[in-house]
């Protein structure tokens, strides 16, 4: 290759290089509030199938946690609510089979996203960054597991009350 056809893909890729870049963060961008609008979703119908008299949350709420810097404290309220909530609708039933719902892990779900998330932020702890390496994944991992949690709870509830949300239909 002579330096002339360097220079004309060199002059290429400089006008194509910033398409490539926003099309991307686009993307990531697109795809990231289609996994909130999906949990939330998911999360909202949980809270649904509960009856209202043992929400501790409304359903509506959720959708806080699609806002970039209110889903950090959102946490700490929806998904300890949720646990709270299937405990008092299963102590409504009778009885609770399911003992305390799974109620410590969105605590510790919310704390480690917390951290994980304002730790990069304090100038003078940002030695530990790598920090982060551990506390995402391990988020991530308690995070599937309260989803998977919750999904079990909310198919075990047993709505008897009539005109109650139940699976999309009233």
């Amino acid at each position: 290759m002579d330096p002339q056809q360097i220079e004309q893909i060199q002059q290429m890729i400089d006008k194509i290089g910033p398409v490539v870049l926003w099309t991307g963060v686009g993307v990531i961008i697109l795809l990231r509030v289609a996994v909130y609008v999906a949990i939330c979703l998911f999360l909202s119908s949980c809270f649904k199938r509960i009856p209202e008299e043992h929400r501790k949350l409304k359903p509506g709420m959720v959708w806080l946690l699609t806002i970039p810097a209110v889903n950090t404290v959102g946490n700490f309220f929806v998904y300890p609510a949720l646990a709270k909530s299937y405990v008092a609708a299963f102590e409504s039933q009778g009885s609770n089979p399911h003992g305390d719902c799974g109620q410590p892990l969105p605590l510790v779900y919310c704390i480690l996203y917390a951290v994980a998330t304002v730790l990069p932020w304090i100038p003078c702890l940002n030695i530990l960054g790598c920090l982060n390496c551990l506390l995402y994944p391990a988020a991530l991992v308690i995070w599937i597991l309260i989803l998977i949690k919750a999904g079990s709870l909310k198919s075990q509830l047993i709505v008897t009350q009539a005109g109650v949300y139940r699976d999309g239909e009233f």
